[in-house]
């Protein structure tokens, strides 16, 4: 599924979602709980909770993507096996494990040593020409891998930037409601006063809540993404290091 088209989706059904629970679950519930009051805060609290919806996908859709690009063991274990059979010259074997491995940096390292493979035995390229047709590879297949590592990180770092923001328009709206409601009734009223302060700050809480959610998200992400990064440049180089000894 194309990345717009799973996010156009995923837009619609989260705030679906988030507007049916908001209007039938906290729009029915008892005048004297949390739920009320947090119906209570306006819309914004729907848009705030159709946002936590997409924070959770995001997150859950990471978790399984990068699971899935790291492959079926550990990365040092895999690139110590690759290692050991390139320096044996045992090419073959070394497919074999990155096909046994998949993952992202098997796919990249699978596409260096196939087209070393090709270009070994010809006469068409001497050996700089072969190295650095087989560092262009690489480097085209970490291009080609790193979109699908990074995916729905901006999606992230865009809510956790906004939904503090919405969630402190929520809380302006719902004063200016509460000022408006105690000049119209001419008299001080600390209770209404006080309840309608506390359903405003429903949306600031709820705001933060998400953006700090989403930050720590975004961050444990990109961390791993730079692990992941860092030793794909190492097996690279490691492979380009052993390679250059083989060739004629």
């Amino acid at each position: 599924m194309k990345q717009g088209l799973f996010n156009t989706i995923l837009l619609i059904v989260a705030f679906t979602i988030a507007l049916t629970v908001f209007y039938m679950v906290f729009g029915t519930a008892p005048k004297d709980s949390v739920l009320h009051d947090m119906y209570q805060g306006g819309p914004l609290i729907a848009v705030l909770m159709g946002m936590s919806i997409m924070v959770l996908t995001y997150v859950v859709e990471r978790l399984l993507s990068l699971r899935k690009a790291q492959g079926k063991s550990p990365l040092p274990k895999f690139l110590t096996v690759l290692v050991k059979h390139v320096t044996a010259g045992d090419f073959d074997a070394a497919v074999k494990a990155c096909d046994a491995q998949r993952g992202s940096l098997a796919n990249i390292v699978r596409t260096g040593l196939n087209r070393f493979q090709e270009i070994s035995g010809s006469k068409e390229f001497d050996k700089r020409d072969k190295m650095t047709e087989v560092k262009r590879v690489l480097e085209e297949a970490t291009m080609l891998e790193m979109p699908i590592l990074e995916k729905n990180l901006i999606a992230l770092s865009t809510i956790a930037s906004i939904s503090t923001m919405v969630g402190l328009l929520g809380t302006v709206i719902g004063m200016i409601r509460s000022f408006a409601a105690l000049a119209r009734a001419g008299s001080a009223d600390a209770v209404g006063l006080s309840r309608g302060i506390s359903e405003a700050l429903f949306n600031t809480a709820g705001g933060i809540g998400i953006g700090i959610a989403a930050i720590v998200a975004y961050n444990f992400f990109t961390t791993k993404i730079d692990n992941m990064t860092y030793m794909i440049d190492e097996a690279s180089k490691n492979i380009l290091e052993n390679l250059e000894t083989k060739i004629d």
